[in-house]
């Protein structure tokens, strides 16, 4: 299922959510639903639901009653649910010769172009909110979360504090786990969040470079002793490319499969615990640097069943068989690299395709787009994400 974004909203349901059940306000365009939030204002929710179905532009921007932070714009946003188009939205696309270029929010460039002409425009975004991230595009994975405001919003986790503990501790159903974990965070500029808090926290944190440094000599003398079983160059270079092929199939299965297992999650502390660890706390800090590629103690417990599994289908030759695993070895070398870069590096035309691919995974629909070197499986089995939403046909 493509990522669905944020719903348009009618004016009229907008002005009768006014009550501390259920109060509604807007800015522009954007409806916020911050009943959840009416108990922390610190001036009181009687306050906020004084404006409940308004337009709230002018009140948080006067200066003579109260100047709010851009703090208290952030805990807005986190209340985003969709858009309300105003009377000459509306009117604009009923006179329209091609109204979905307007409606639903947000409109395409071509209907923003009849809005601008109309003088409807004002507080129009072109940009589309993704509903299980929040976020419209790959450049909010990079604004810096206020750790503060997000906990109190939220009710998951305090930046600040170390993670693992508060997700053991903290009785989170698996629903609301996995809710809160698909809408990335970022952390001082995409610095390590606090993980264990002690002197396992290195053991948590992995620079690029270690993949290759760690990998490359004992895939290159693997290589060597099944070259020295093999008759010659071809026949190893078969077996090893056989195995590097081998590898994206894996790389696609164990993310779909182990990562993403999200369906299948036990709805308790353990499950919830193992996945945080396992990916969550990937997607929950997409852009930490140090936590992109796989430490060598977690990737020798994933890759030792496959050494096995190398030698039972390839049985008949145990140098053919290390030939296959060494070129899937040197395929995962090529997968964590290749992720790296594409969350932090300037990238080769075709890279970029791929950069842009993989980021829509994290800020617009973590439920498809499994692969990360190529789209190649995502096609085969249907998981290939659509383009963004901003490319609404005209």
């Amino acid at each position: 299922m493509p990522g669905r974004t944020l719903p348009t909203i009618l004016q009229a349901d907008v002005e009768s959510r006014n009550t501390s059940k259920s109060c509604y306000v807007t800015r522009g365009t954007k409806v916020y639903d911050i009943t959840p939030f009416l108990d922390d204002h610190p001036g009181g929710g009687d306050l906020i639901v004084e404006y409940g179905g308004k337009d709230i532009t002018e009140i948080m921007g006067d200066e003579i009653s109260h100047t709010h932070s851009e703090a208290a714009y952030e805990v807005l946003d986190d209340h985003l649910i969709g858009f309300m188009p105003s009377e000459p939205i509306i009117e604009t696309a009923t006179e329209s010769q091609h109204p979905t270029n307007i409606l639903p929010l947000p409109p395409n460039k071509v209907g923003m172009e009849e809005l601008k002409a109309k003088g409807a425009a004002k507080g129009v975004s072109m940009k589309p909110v993704y509903t299980t991230t929040g976020l419209s595009s790959a450049e909010d994975l990079s604004v810096e979360t206020d750790p503060h405001s997000d906990y109190r919003t939220h009710k998951f986790l305090d930046l600040n504090r170390p993670l693992l503990m508060q997700v053991w501790n903290g009785g989170f159903s698996k629903e609301f786990y996995l809710e809160q974990v698909h809408r990335p965070r970022h952390y001082k500029g995409g610095e390590s969040a606090p993980l264990f808090g002690n002197f396992l926290e290195p053991l948590s944190k992995t620079a690029w470079w270690v993949v290759p440094m760690v990998w490359l000599p004992p895939v290159s003398y693997g290589t060597f002793l099944a070259f020295q079983g093999l008759p010659n160059i071809f026949q190893l270079a078969a077996y090893w490319i056989t195995g590097l092929c081998i590898w994206t199939l894996v790389e696609y299965g164990l993310h779909r499969g182990l990562f993403h297992v999200d369906k299948y999650l036990p709805d308790n502390r353990v499950g919830v615990t193992a996945h945080f660890l396992l990916h969550g706390i990937h997607h929950y800090l997409p852009m930490d640097k140090l936590r992109l590629v796989m430490p060598p103690t977690l990737f020798v417990v994933l890759a030792a069943p496959f050494w096995k599994l190398a030698h039972t289908v390839f049985f008949y030759n145990w140098y053919a068989a290390t030939g296959v695993y060494c070129g899937g070895i040197f395929g995962y070398i090529c997968y964590d690299l290749t992720h790296y870069f594409l969350h932090h590096r300037t990238l080769p035309s075709y890279y970029r395709e791929l950069k842009k691919y993989h980021l829509q995974h994290h800020f617009a629909d973590y439920e498809n787009g499994f692969g990360v070197t190529s789209r190649f499986w995502d096609r085969v089995f249907g998981t290939e994400l659509a383009p963004p939403k901003a490319a609404k046909a005209a």
